[in-house]
């Protein structure tokens, strides 16, 4: 399968933090042909082992994750839904952005309210309305109806589908950081019968938008030497400091910093140099807001790196990558599986 569709096969799934089913039913489907076997952790994890065949070969754990941000159901003002958030989910976007339930019996979508502009008071025009006084409109006639077609506790995600933009862009909902998991099936296609000297574990994480539990659950028992986060990052967009962005076709980004190990760093460096595999750099001072922060101080530590997509408008209805890069990442990261057992 070409990435365009691996990508949108999963970004279609609807799969908030917690939720994560769908998106690890499809994803189990398309990893399954190029690992040794599948597994399921007790917190949703997916986890895909290809074993190399030699004793004490070093184990490599490559992580994206499957959840997206979302909604959950809190309550109910007649016929209307109170909601809270799921994950990182910005106030300013949420009016009239269309959303889907996951409701028992199916899925029901809906609109968040928004007040017309002539009645709003002109001193809160310019202010965000706080996710308190915001709800959403399935349809329904009134609050009995409500409560009995969707539960509370009930998640909702964005309803955006996949879409072409111009030649090389794709956008679309959950792209964080759906995309990444397609790149890791990617590379893992490259991979596929070629003699390799490391144990390679593909680890899909659950709840990486609710602070990385699924990363941090999973690297325990995977027990990795070494690891490769593959998320998303802050694409150039007006606006967006240059400092912390990277350019949509610009190549794939290598992580520098504390959250990345530089000998891991340099050597997806030396691997991209070597391969003419477009990349950029990604400065971080501190942490990185990705699973490499739980995965690397695992046990007694590990070894990880950061491998990032640019994408613009993260968190949003509608996030933005360029396919390119993409294929970058996955190159670049079955290059780099590959280099494990070099005398360097």
């Amino acid at each position: 399968m070409e990435m365009r569709e691996m990508i949108a096969a999963l970004a279609s799934q609807r799969a908030p933090a917690g939720f994560e089913r769908g998106a690890h039913q499809t994803a189990a489907e398309l990893l399954r042909p190029f690992v040794d076997d599948l597994e399921t952790d007790v917190l949703g994890n997916l986890i895909g082992k290809r074993r190399c065949g030699v004793e004490g070969a070093p184990v490599v754990m490559l992580d994206a994750h499957l959840d997206e941000v979302g909604l959950i159901v809190t309550g109910y003002e007649g016929a209307f839904l109170r909601f809270d958030s799921i994950g990182g989910v910005d106030e300013r976007i949420l009016p009239a952005a269309e959303v889907v339930l996951l409701a028992p019996e199916g899925p029901i979508r809906g609109v968040i309210d928004a007040l017309p502009p002539h009645v709003v008071p002109e001193s809160e025009r310019e202010k965000p309305v706080p996710m308190e006084k915001l709800f959403i409109d399935a349809g329904f006639s009134d609050g009995e109806q409500a409560a009995e077609r969707v539960p509370r506790g009930t998640p909702a995600v964005y309803a955006t589908p996949c879409f072409a933009m111009g030649e090389h862009l794709l956008a679309g909902k959950s792209l964080d950081d759906r995309s990444c998991a397609a790149i890791l099936i990617a590379a893992m296609q490259k991979l596929h019968g070629k003699t390799l000297a490391a144990d390679v574990a593909v680890h899909l994480a659950a709840q990486e938008e609710v602070g990385g539990r699924g990363a941090l659950t999973g690297a325990w028992g995977v027990d990795p030497d070494y690891a490769l986060a593959v998320d998303v990052t802050f694409g150039t967009a007006p606006g967006t400091p240059a400092d912390r962005s990277c350019r949509l076709g610009g190549g794939t980004a290598i992580g520098l910093g504390p959250a990345a190990a530089r000998t891991v760093s340099d050597k997806l460096i030396a691997v991209a140099e070597k391969r003419g595999i477009p990349y950029q750099l990604e400065v971080m001072g501190g942490r990185s807001g990705t699973d490499a922060d739980e995965i690397q101080t695992t046990r007694g530590g590990v070894a990880t790196g950061l491998v990032s997509l640019p994408l613009r408008y993260m968190h949003t209805p509608t996030e933005i990558i360029d396919l390119r890069d993409a294929e970058a990442a996955a190159e670049l990261i079955a290059a780099w599986i590959e280099s494990f057992g070099e005398e360097d």
